[in-house]
């Protein structure tokens, strides 16, 4: 078995019962232990697709997705209510928010029908994919948000 890394994130959900702690198996934690860089379309350009596949395989929930030309890391996840939803991105938000700070880096978060959740990851500044989404894509992954999930759940 892989070992685990844990960070408990401090602040609380509103509706939360718990706090909500990352895990990560010791074969991401690398990704997990970076912090994302500042964002400027000056000094960073978008990784190559090649790029893109060679570390796509540390986020293996994670697609590579093409959308006219721009790569994006998509995961998709069942929520168990649309208030679920709305926790579960409230965690995803904290992650960010952590990031964001210095780097100004954020998911595209959706909620369709009342329990379909997709994020979508890109570096808006660069107009595609950066290290900065594989490293927020393995932080979300380590949210323990089981409890969230609907049963036939994506995670």
């Amino acid at each position: 078995m892989a070992s685990i890394r844990s960070l408990t994130i401090s602040r609380r959900c509103p509706s939360a019962s718990s706090r909500h702690r990352l895990q990560w198996p010791s074969s991401i934690s690398d990704l997990t232990t970076k912090k994302c860089v500042v964002c400027d379309s000056q000094d960073m350009s978008p990784m190559t697709e090649q790029a893109a596949h060679e570390l796509i395989s540390k986020v293996p929930e994670w697609n590579l997705v093409n959308e006219g030309g721009r790569l994006k890391l998509s995961r998709s996840w069942k929520v168990k209510t649309f208030l679920k939803g709305l926790e579960f991105f409230q965690a995803i938000a904290y992650v960010a928010e952590a990031e964001a700070f210095v780097a100004g880096h954020h998911p595209d978060l959706h909620l369709v029908g009342w329990n379909n959740v997709k994020i979508d990851l890109w570096t808006h500044a660069v107009g595609g994919l950066t290290e900065n989404d594989f490293l927020l894509a393995a932080k979300i992954d380590g949210l323990r948000v089981q409890h969230l999930l609907g049963r036939n759940a994506t995670y």
